[in-house]
């Protein structure tokens, strides 16, 4: 049985990229059960394919294999890779965007290991030079889920590729991050400050872009239309919103901005 093999891209809505990937996924594995993360990828940010690369495939069950490209990279020195986290493959590019898939592994105690994809014999016959998607992620992936051992794809290596990415700043009564990634559709910031960071400090204000919030809500609902709020998300991240509205247009908010969560009283 064909293990489940999931898709993240930067491809977009348009086009046939998409298809073109499923297209040989079901050439090698006709009964392939194949899922979209997203498409909606921002083009070409390695860091906001990271953050959903480190989410959404731990909720699929152990051995699916996990295709992610994206890739400004193609066709130069980087190199394709496969990675085994815990019971998760992954297959892309060796350019950073598993970074916090890795940081996530760690924190849980997951074996990881990592392979550079240099067996062609498990790529398509004819490889462009700006669509290794199609030509080398997909089948190599298609593979792996019809049982070829991880072992036979590539060669091991010791050193990914990872992202420079900040920290956040812990003291006796603030944390201090930053804004991660503002989304598009509701506007929501979410930032890279985690409920664990703020344990500690018992009531808190929140301060980004000169505007302060007083406390923390349970759910958007919990205060008016137009208010803004802070809350911990879906994956235990402090997120910064406006209810009903667009808090990242509201405040002009982008990412990289300081945010700073106090005690009070």
């Amino acid at each position: 049985m064909t293990s489940i093999i999931t898709l993240l891209t930067d491809f977009g809505g348009a086009g046939v990229a998409v298809s073109e990937m499923k297209a040989i996924i079901l050439g090698l594995a006709p009964d392939a059960q194949m899922v979209d993360i997203s498409h909606t990828i921002e083009p070409q940010n390695i860091r906001d394919g990271a953050r959903i690369l480190s989410r959404s495939p731990f909720y699929f069950p152990d051995g699916t294999v996990h295709i992610f490209v994206v890739d400004p990279g193609v066709g130069t020195a980087r190199r394709p890779m496969a990675a085994r986290l815990g019971a998760h493959t992954f297959v892309g590019p060796d350019n950073g965007t598993l970074t916090l898939a890795m940081r996530r592994a760690a924190e849980e105690g997951w074996p990881m290991e990592f392979f550079h994809l240099d067996q062609p014999r498990y790529w398509r016959p004819k490889i462009s030079n700006i669509f290794h998607g199609r030509d080398i992620f997909a089948p190599v992936a298609t593979h792996l889920a019809l049982g070829v051992p991880i072992e036979s794809v590539g060669t091991h290596i010791t050193d990914p590729v990872t992202l420079p990415l900040p920290t956040v700043q812990r003291g006796d009564q603030a944390v201090r991050g930053e804004v991660a990634v503002v989304v598009k559709h509701f506007g929501n910031l979410i930032t890279n400050i985690q409920a664990r960071d703020l344990a500690d400090l018992g009531e808190v204000s929140v301060r980004v872009r000169d505007v302060q919030i007083n406390g923390l809500v349970r759910t958007f609902g919990d205060r008016p239309a137009g208010e803004l709020v802070a809350l911990i998300g879906s994956d235990d991240e402090l997120v910064i919103a406006e209810v009903n509205g667009h808090a990242g247009n509201r405040l002009g908010a982008q990412v990289g901005d300081g945010v700073e969560v106090v005690q009070r009283g």
